[in-house]
Formats: structure tokens, C-alpha cells, sequence
């Protein structure tokens, strides 16, 4: 029905022609590899389903663009512009297909960053070809946007540390075959002191002390580690580096999330004209209204300007420039809208809109969180407010 292409705005000036290529490999595995992976039909299903996503983008090449390597000069690199487009995509395709992609970047993110070689080779060519499956462990109880409160202790020991504590919301959790773990030194407060850990997942003292249940269902879980033993060599970076490490992992991946989100209201903007150029009521159809025309006007808006944010932000950190502000300025309006974007759509569908298995119904639960996680909305304009008057403090 629709003559609006999913590479429509590849034609901004942001793109290069690379990126158009590996979009359209991407959409070839949406219609391909992706078609032949079954549906999960309950909730215990979506565990082995997104084992099978991981294992197919890997083998389709696609886990590449979502885990950095580094450069001749030791530095961590990565095509922003690759990974958020690869993420906006794939969240119009499904959203354990972009959940299982990015956790991939996000959960070996520190790896690459800070990794010696010999952690890299154990780790970073596996999780791209997606024969490990990765986990970032850094939020607990009563330390989500607040790191600095974590609890969870590292305590040093001959030839290692031992671990204490729990994580919680950890996504990945219960399915992941390593753990980047975020733990401080005891005695320590606040963002000193703390470090980061490999943590295989048979690692004696972790277990997986509870698995949560969301309105979009994903792997996620608590963890528990009592007397969890670390050999030194499992640490990433130096002692007291955890915090740089886990906002230099975020700041990498922020933007992406802006991409989700905007792959999601783009999706709503499709279903919500298409149910308006279908639906009768009054003896026309409901596009024909202007009231209607008025509420796709503001969706189309917003998914534009959501667009513009996002790829502005991942073309100046491709340009090597530093982007705390853009990234929360595309991560902050890009999911805000997509919320407004996804509800406008539930609202043309009238009734059916919330009929559990509809597309826009389930576009409703998944869209929700992306508000939350990699640094809440309160967070993004926290950064986005102090970097303001930082700049004009000179």
C-alpha cells in the first residue's frame, strides 16, 4: 500500500554509499534468515529465539557493525552511522531482533574499549560472529541512573577479586555466556573505586537470582555473586577506571537507542496511515479527515526531526568529535516522540489499537522503556541542560 521506502533517507547527506550497502544487506536478512527464525509463542520461548537472532546476524555479518575494534593507533572504533541505522531497521523488523543486535555492542562494549589483546581475542570475534552471546552488568537495586551508588563490591585477593553483591535489570541475564561487571573496591564511595570484570557465566558464585518479566518481553534478570572469584587477568582497564569506562560504553551506544526509537515510530507512522486509508467511518475513509491529517502531520514531524537528531549526532562522532550533548539531545527528543508517535498510531486503530496481537499493540509495550534504559530522559537533560550553561560559561 505504502510507496515510502525503509532507505528513503539514505538519500541525507550524512550516508555514504557503505552505508546504503550494508542497509540493504540488512533488509535482505530481514526477508530472508529473519523469516525462516520461528516466532516465540510464550515468554519461555523468547530465551532460545533470541539465541537463534544472535546466532543468524552473526552469520549474516551483521553483528560487525555493533562491536568496535581498534584502529592502527589502539583506539576503539566504530561506524555510528552504521549501527544506528542497522538498529532503526531492524526495530521496524522486530524488537528482539534489535535488542539481541545491540546487546551484542553494549555488553562488549568495555571490552573493546579497554580490553587488553588477549581479552579481545578471547572475546570480541566470537561475539561478532555471534557464538558468544554478551552481557553489560552495571545497574543494581538501588543504582540505575545513579552509578555512583552502586554496592557491589570487588574485594582484592591474591591474584584476583572476590565479588559481593547484585546487579539487577540486566538484560541478556540468564542467557548471556559473559558479564561485564561493574563493582567497587570496599570502603570506596561513590564513582571512585569502582572497576570492571569479566565474569564468564559458569563462573562459580554467579547465579541467576531471579528472572523479570516486562511488558516488552526480553532476557533480563538479577544477579547474585557470593564469593564470586575473579582471576586479576579478568579485569578491564586499570583499578578505579570502572566508571570512565561504563559512560564512555553508554556514550558510544546512546545515540543507537535514539535509532530504535526512531525505527519504532516510523513503523507507528506506517501502521497508523495505513489504518487510516483503510478504516470507513462517515461515509468516507478516515485519511480523508482533516483531524487525521492533522495527527499524521505531527507524527511525520516528529519522525523527521527524530531522524535529523540522530544522525546529525552519529555523523559528528564519526567526524571524531565529542557528542555527550547530541547524543542526549537525539536520545531525549527520539524517544519521546516515538512514545507520542506510537500512541497517535494506537489511537487512529481505535479499539483495535489495543487488542493484544496487533502490531500497534505490542509497537505500544516495546516502545515504552527505550525512555528509561542507557540513561533516562531526566538524565539526557541533565547532561543536554549542564553542557549549555557549561558553554556559556565559556
Amino acid at each position: 500500500m505504502t510507496t515510502v521506502t525503509p532507505l528513503e533517507h539514505l538519500t541525507l547527506p550524512f550516508f555514504d554509499a557503505r552505508h546504503r550497502e550494508a542497509a540493504e544487506r540488512l533488509l535482505d536478512w530481514t526477508t530472508s534468515a529473519f523469516a525462516a527464525i520461528a516466532a516465540p509463542k510464550t515468554t519461555q520461548d523468547v530465551d532460545e529465539h533470541c539465541r537463534s537472532l544472535v546466532r543468524s546476524l552473526g552469520e549474516a555479518g551483521i553483528l560487525a557493525s555493533c562491536v568496535p575494534r581498534r584502529d592502527a593507533s589502539g583506539n576503539a572504533v566504530l561506524d555510528s552511522r552504521a549501527l544506528c541505522l542497522a538498529r532503526e531497521l531492524l526495530a521496524q523488523t522486530s524488537p528482539l531482533a534489535d535488542f539481541s543486535f545491540a546487546m551484542q555492542g553494549l555488553g562488549s562494549g568495555a571490552i573493546s574499549l579497554a580490553g587488553s589483546p588477549a581479552q579481545q581475542e578471547a572475546y570480541l570475534a566470537d561475539v561478532a560472529k555471534g557464538r558468544k552471546i554478551a552481557a553489560f552488568a552495571l545497574s543494581e537495586p538501588d543504582a540505575g541512573s545513579d552509578v555512583g551508588g552502586m554496592r557491589c563490591e570487588a574485594a582484592p585477593v591474591q591474584g584476583g577479586y572476590v565479588l559481593d553483591g547484585e546487579k539487577m535489570w540486566i538484560s541478556n541475564g540468564g542467557i548471556a555466556d559473559f558479564y561485564v561487571v561493574f563493582a567497587r573496591e570496599p570502603g570506596t564511595t561513590r564513582s571512585a573505586g569502582i572497576s570492571a570484570f569479566i565474569v564468564d557465566a559458569d563462573n562459580p558464585g554467579l547465579e541467576i537470582a531471579e528472572r523479570i518479566d516486562v511488558i516488552s518481553p526480553h532476557p533480563l534478570a538479577r544477579l547474585r555473586f557470593r564469593d564470586c572469584r575473579v582471576d586479576a587477568g579478568m579485569r578491564l582497564g586499570g583499578e578505579g577506571e570502572g566508571f570512565k569506562l561504563a559512560m564512555r560504553t553508554l556514550d558510544i551506544f546512546r545515540t543507537s537507542v535514539a535509532a530504535a526509537a526512531l525505527g519504532f515510530a516510523r513503523k507507528a507512522l506506517r501502521l497508523g496511515v495505513e489504518r487510516a486509508l483503510s478504516r470507513e467511518m462517515f461515509g468516507t475513509v478516515l485519511a480523508d479527515m482533516q483531524l487525521t491529517q492533522a495527527t499524521l502531520a505531527d507524527m511525520a514531524t516528529a519522525v523527521e526531526s527524530s531522524a535529523l537528531l540522530v544522525y546529525r549526532a552519529a555523523w559528528l562522532r564519526d567526524q571524531g568529535m565529542p557528542t555527550p550533548r547530541e547524543a542526549a539531545m537525539a536520545k531525549l527528543v527520539s524517544t519521546e516522540s516515538a512514545q507520542r508517535v506510537v500512541d497517535a498510531a494506537v489511537q487512529i486503530w481505535g479499539g483495535a489499537g489495543v487488542r493484544v496481537g496487533e502490531e500497534v499493540e505490542a509497537l505500544y509495550r516495546d516502545v515504552r522503556a527505550l525512555r528509561i534504559y542507557e540513561g533516562a530522559s531526566e538524565v539526557q537533560r541533565l547532561i543536554i541542560g549542564g553542557g549549555i550553561v557549561k558553554a556559556y560559561r565559556g
